[in-house]
């Protein structure tokens, strides 16, 4: 392969996951609305405890009766372990109370500013300021 081809190719893939890399981690502001916020109830079915972000997954039913699955982001595995976190706090079936922020898509997706897990221990979500919405 010809070098000015090589060094084209080369410069094509690394902007490709140069934009693949921005678009996976964003700011909070871009994603979630502080002045959305939201309490959702409901039971841990999933945990993922990987980077950019921890996430779990959890039903939450609604006065009616109806189940809703619900995507709720945290901060990065080493700084919530700082924060006090343990990968066995939350596991699924345990139901928890979130405190946080919807995201701006509508999307059933919520960043988790404090989680109160089942024994009652309120715990940051390690995103954003403990401090309330504005």
């Amino acid at each position: 392969m010809p070098r000015a081809l090589r060094s084209a190719v080369i410069t094509i893939v690394m902007t490709v996951l140069s934009a693949a890399a921005v678009r996976a981690h964003h700011s909070f502001a871009a994603e979630y609305d502080v002045k959305q916020p939201v309490t959702l109830r409901g039971t841990v079915t999933k945990v993922e405890w990987t980077n950019p972000h921890v996430r779990f997954y959890m039903n939450v039913r609604n006065d009616s009766g109806a189940v809703t699955a619900w995507e709720l982001t945290m901060g990065a595995v080493n700084g919530l372990l700082r924060r006090g976190w343990r990968m066995t706090m939350i596991k699924p079936d345990d139901v928890v109370t979130v405190d946080g922020y919807l995201a701006r898509d509508g999307s059933k997706l919520a960043n988790a500013r404090v989680v109160t897990l089942s024994d009652g221990r309120k715990m940051s979500g390690g995103t954003i300021p403990d401090a309330p919405a504005p």
